[in-house]
């Protein structure tokens, strides 16, 4: 039945006038990430079980059917890393914090919101290991680089262990975490007052005619998950939230922020906290919050490119899967000409932490040419691609074999930003980033 209010706030939902398909029943990806998180709390995780499941998955193997052996295979593959990352966790954060004192009680099932003061170091882990990819995309929202986000989860679980004796119950484990994965954060961001600065003009080089764009040195892409989005209600909240507010062009409008009002717009309006929420997790009050909100909703927008006024990402489409196959067609023909065809006229391209930058369509092949050309005497080499995805965008992973080799080794990262100006989809964007992360989206290093 059609409803004309959020299901969860009670506002009232955008009006659908000449729109086909199914209408949403939330009015913000926010109120749709509470709704999840009310339907499906984590399932209590207990290092036995993942043991006990382990063994059992095992005992199932068989050579044949062979596709039985691979999903059998993937699944006992993902629960060993889930078991080694809960090890992990337990041995840096009791060997981080060797003058804790630690029982050593039999291992229970956890529930969400309960107590943390008597948990063993293998209960610990558990509980880690069920936020842990939400908490480590919660610090690459904060920070915008993939490296940092991985060292301050780790940060993050050590002074969770550190403060277990604080945590009265009061909140849920979620909550806790999470508020000590935002002060972590803006510690490290005090540390370092970083701001994006503009692009300089390097010597030499055809930058194009328009303006320079934002530098931001430390931004990195963020591997998508391997499961594939599914209808709406069946999201996993870490997908969902992915897809919202993970995007490359909304990470770097979130730069610009100064650390408090960035932490408060992404608890609120990223996660869906309420304002009191957010409020104690900054240690603020609630008018220091919505006043915070006030000032950053618009610096986002005005860093936002001009078709983009909110966090919705826009969702990869057939037609844009496309277009990322013929561009890596035309890489892999070294031809300038299909190259061009699929780019917009005022593509911008950019390399962090690199300072190239380009701004137009033929500065860029002008640029590209250089070292594709076989004729140039910078030619690098024949290339091969593997699309990918990244930050709930089209990627594509580009390899090289140099002149007189026989492998292709990693070279660079493309993620692409697409828009449609009456003409079909084309690249309008395109950041660069170099391959020591290809591991990190499960990509080799040399083909």
């Amino acid at each position: 039945m059609a409803t004309d209010v959020c299901a969860v706030c009670g506002k009232p939902l955008a009006a659908r006038a000449g729109r086909t398909g199914r209408g949403s029943v939330y009015c913000s990806a926010a109120c749709r990430q509470k709704a999840y998180r009310e339907r499906r709390q984590p399932q209590g995780l207990t290092v036995q079980g993942l043991i006990d499941d382990i063994g059992r998955r095992a005992g199932q193997l068989a050579p044949q059917p062979v596709d039985a052996l691979y999903s059998t295979v993937t699944e006992l593959s993902e629960s060993v890393a889930r078991l080694r990352r809960v090890a992990r966790t337990v041995r840096d954060t009791t060997q981080a914090a060797a003058g804790d004192s630690v029982t050593a009680d039999p291992v229970t099932q956890l529930p969400e919101a309960a107590p943390v003061t008597h948990l063993t170091e293998t209960e610990f882990g558990a509980l880690t290991e069920q936020y842990r990819r939400e908490i480590q995309v919660h610090c690459y929202r904060m920070t915008g680089s993939y490296d940092e986000s991985e060292d301050l989860v780790q940060e993050t679980f050590l002074r969770a262990w550190r403060a277990r004796d604080g945590f009265q119950g009061r909140a849920s484990a979620r909550t806790w975490l999470y508020r000590i994965a935002t002060n972590t954060s803006l510690d490290l961001l005090r540390r370092t007052a970083r701001r994006p600065q503009r692009y300089e003009p390097v010597p030499g080089m055809n930058h194009g005619e328009g303006e320079p764009p934002s530098r931001i040195t430390w931004l990195q892409p963020y591997p998508d998950d391997e499961t594939p989005l599914t209808e709406e209600h069946e999201q996993p909240e870490s997908a969902a939230v992915s897809r919202e507010t993970l995007e490359l062009v909304l990470l770097a409008a979130i730069q610009h922020l100064p650390p408090r009002q960035r932490a408060a717009l992404v608890l609120r309006d990223a996660l869906g906290m309420t304002a009191a929420e957010t409020a104690e997790a900054l240690e603020t009050s609630v008018a220091s919050v919505n006043s915070a909100l006030q000032r950053a909703r618009p610096t986002l927008r005005a860093h936002l490119p001009r078709e983009r006024s909110d966090w919705r990402a826009t969702v990869p489409t057939e037609a844009q899967q496309a277009v990322l196959d013929r561009y890596m067609a035309a890489v892999g023909r070294l031809d300038f000409a299909a190259m061009a065809e699929l780019l917009t006229e005022d593509v911008t391209l950019t390399m962090p932490p690199n300072p190239f930058w380009f701004v137009g369509r033929d500065a860029i092949i002008d640029f590209v040419r250089v070292s594709l050309d076989p004729a140039s005497p910078m030619f690098l080499g024949h290339w091969r691609s593997l699309p990918t995805r990244a930050n709930g965008q089209q990627a594509a992973a580009h390899y090289v074999r140099r002149p007189d080799t026989s492998v292709y080794r990693a070279q660079v990262l493309d993620v692409l930003r697409f828009t449609d100006h009456g003409h079909g989809d084309r690249i309008a964007e395109i950041t660069s980033f170099e391959p020591h992360l290809f591991p990190a989206f499960g990509l080799p290093l040399r083909l």
